[in-house]
């Protein structure tokens, strides 16, 4: 039975579907209006581990990202660049989508847009208004009235009155409490907008999540997730528009991501400490930065720095090491240790399963591999052959992959392998007459162009770094 934590009860939860099989899973995508960073990378990874694992358990999965394409940020941007709105983001749209599949991402089953969205988005404020929890204002905004939900901040564990007292309404606002939020914003001059009955205006940001989220899942659904600096106001306004709406519990489970941290500050365009996902590729394999997620507790805070990129390509290339090559072709020493490998694999099948059924516990699930690790290479250095092999690598790849990572090796032309064996010729002639000095030039030269070279009692082997 899976269990996960849940953000509206604070407690871990069994896992129950509202249909059997059907995983409804939305979570908040992106405000196109730059590159997407490395923070949003994590988010984006946290959800693409826990949908590939539920389809491991069997579950379907509906995994709808939405994308925030009308926004003040793109708005100001584009009249910057002297471009039209929509323009900057589908540029940032389509940049995004192969940051996505850069970062094996498996794709969204939808990725609704909320200018194409429109019409569902007037329809529901229409709805909110006839039902009471809306209402226009004279200047064309349209806001919720937060005083109608009495159950407004449980997600957060807010009281209405204490928000009331940090709150201040704006000059141009026309509320009737500090805390109504808009749901629709009366056009500006020059601005993007579309005709409604309340006037020129574009959708209020929560207003757009809930609609969307009704028109490709419906009523209801099983996980909402994002990041917890969503949790409010954003996500509690989906709760209060939502469910005001239906009349129905929204999400039967909340799930909130940590935020990615730089020098102990939240990754943000605002403060100006962001690393891009087109930048990150270019410099570390993607698989560096699923390890760097896979690593910690997704609910947590992550650190990001060359520390912990390099550590977690330590870790990537350890996993890679259980699948090279068998070195011998059988040896009477590998008996013992090849014999061990069957229970090994049933062990860790069970062990990681147990793991992640534990709130999506890819730490703990990833400990256990590094332990199939060792013995896997245990029975290979042992002189174990590639058919005894076989079985316990082909296990951790397809547990790797319930993970994405793709353990790529780094490949080259046939002549510079060629030329990397002749080396290593060489190398075991100098070991043989024991030119150590030598010896670990050539080692150390070839790692500095990306080879590592691995010796054991029955020779050195290589491979991409």
């Amino acid at each position: 039975m899976i269990r996960l934590y849940n953000t509206l009860t604070r407690k871990k939860e069994d896992f129950q579907t509202l249909e059997p099989g059907l995983v409804k899973m939305y979570v908040c995508g992106v405000t196109v209006y730059n590159d997407a960073h490395v923070g949003h990378a994590m988010s984006a990874l946290v959800f693409d581990i826990v949908r590939r694992y539920l389809e491991y358990r069997g579950y379907k999965v509906k995994h709808v990202m939405n994308f925030t394409d009308v926004d003040d940020k793109i708005i100001n941007r584009a009249n910057q660049l002297g471009i039209p709105p929509l323009e900057l983001s589908n540029k940032y749209i389509a940049d995004y989508r192969q940051n996505l599949l850069d970062l094996n991402i498996l794709p969204a089953t939808a990725t609704p847009q909320v200018s194409k969205t429109m019409p569902d988005i007037i329809k529901f404020i229409e709805g909110l208004i006839e039902r009471g929890y809306a209402y226009p204002a004279p200047n064309g905004d349209v806001y919720f009235r937060v005083t109608h939900d009495e159950d407004y901040g449980r997600l957060s564990a807010r009281k209405l009155d204490d928000m009331q007292a940090g709150a201040r309404i704006e000059i141009e606002e026309q509320k009737e409490h500090p805390m109504d939020f808009a749901l629709w914003k009366a056009a500006k001059p020059g601005e993007i907008s579309w005709a409604s009955p309340w006037g020129q205006g574009r959708p209020g940001w929560h207003i757009e999540c809930s609609a969307m989220n009704l028109v490709e899942l419906g009523e209801q659904i099983d996980i909402h997730g994002g990041g917890n600096d969503l949790i409010f106001p954003h996500h509690e306004n989906e709760i209060a528009q939502t469910e005001s709406y239906t009349g129905k519990e929204f999400a039967r489970y909340w799930m909130h991501n940590g935020m990615l941290q730089l020098g102990g500050e939240k990754m943000s365009k605002s403060l100006g400490n962001i690393i891009s996902i087109k930048e990150f590729i270019s410099k570390r394999e993607a698989d560096v930065m699923r390890m760097l997620v896979l690593n910690g507790s997704y609910r947590a805070p992550l650190i990001f720095n060359d520390e912990t990129l390099d550590a977690a390509e330590k870790g990537l290339e350890r996993l890679k090491s259980a699948l090279r090559p068998a070195t011998a072709q059988g040896a009477e020493s590998a008996a013992e240790a090849a014999a061990a490998l069957p229970a090994a694999i049933e062990t860790v099948k069970k062990a990681f399963t147990d793991a992640m059924d534990d709130d999506f516990n890819s730490a703990g699930a990833l400990g256990q591999l590094f332990d199939f690790v060792r013995a896997i290479n245990t029975a290979r250095d042992a002189g174990a052959t590639a058919a005894q092999l076989q079985p316990a690598q082909d296990t951790l790849r397809e547990l790797t992959g319930v993970f994405g990572l793709r353990l790529a090796e780094k490949t080259s032309t046939g002549d510079a392998d060629k030329f990397i064996d002749l080396l290593l010729e060489v190398r075991a002639e100098m070991r043989q007459q024991k030119q150590w000095a030598m010896s670990d030039l050539i080692r150390d030269r070839l790692k500095a162009l990306g080879v590592t070279v691995e010796d054991s009692k029955n020779g050195a082997t290589w491979r991409w770094a």
